[in-house]
């Protein structure tokens, strides 16, 4: 299992939406919106690391209103 977590930044007024619609992604564990440099941060889970860049290009970012986004893979060491 692969975890992440997905910064997101969206267009000014946007970030409650676009995380009330992220929450509801199949893979995606958490998403909150946020104050600071980033409007929403997710946390979101998949089977392998190509499984989670799907996740990511295929359906979080077209999410509408979505700016840009930042994936931090989750590492233990």
């Amino acid at each position: 299992m692969v975890q992440a977590y997905i910064l997101i930044q969206t267009e000014v007024g946007k970030a409650s939406t676009v995380a009330e619609v992220i929450a509801d992604l199949p893979g995606v564990v958490q998403a909150e919106d946020v104050t600071g440099p980033y409007d929403v941060i997710v946390r979101a889970q998949a089977d392998t690391v190509d499984d989670l860049g799907r996740l990511v290009v295929a359906k979080i970012q077209q999410v509408d209103g979505i700016t840009r986004t930042l994936t931090c893979p989750v590492v233990h060491l």
